[in-house]
């Protein structure tokens, strides 16, 4: 069976995590999942461009070699950029995989409210609520995926085991 790269896309607080702990479950595909790696590899993390460089450069070789492998891959964080998208839909190609955007659509006020004041002990965020400057900035960046990506849409807020499983059944190569 081809190996798949997840792609997860949508704001902070939409339910991207709780999603690909689902895809997880229901495919087994390796959840690589950036905030717990970020919280892993550095003591004091920052978020700073040179951290994501580092951060990401890592990750992006991780899934790499894992697809190579002939494993699917959850690639768990926000990709918001179309470049970065196109970026990883090439590593796919290049290692015989396809590649699925996950987006998950939640209105943005109740991802805000999710992922600045309700997040705090969740299991789904490394750091507890995030400040609402940081959402606001990563929201802002959101690119909306193209229809030429394809993009598997879920409502963040009816995720469940049955939907997910529904929708990946309709993406069957």
């Amino acid at each position: 069976m081809q190996p798949t790269l997840y792609l997860m896309v949508g704001y902070p607080g939409s339910g991207k995590t709780t999603t690909a702990k689902i895809i997880h479950e229901l495919t087994g595909a390796t959840h690589l999942w950036a905030d717990h790696e970020r919280n892993r590899r550095f003591k004091n993390p920052t978020h700073d461009h040179k951290e994501n460089i580092k951060l990401y450069t890592a990750l992006n070789q991780e899934a790499q070699q894992l697809l190579r492998e002939g494993k699917s891959v959850i690639f768990d964080t926000n990709f918001n950029f179309f470049k970065d998208r196109e970026r990883l839909r090439r590593i796919a190609l290049t290692e015989g995989a396809r590649a699925l955007v996950i987006w998950v659509q939640t209105p943005k006020e109740l991802a805000k409210e999710r992922a600045t004041k309700h997040s705090h002990g969740k299991e789904t965020r490394v750091w507890g609520n995030m400040t609402e400057a940081a959402f606001d900035r990563i929201a802002s960046n959101l690119e909306t995926p193209k229809p030429a990506e394809h993009p598997i849409v879920f409502a963040g807020t009816g995720i469940t085991s049955d939907v997910v499983q529904e929708a990946l059944k309709n993406t069957k190569a």
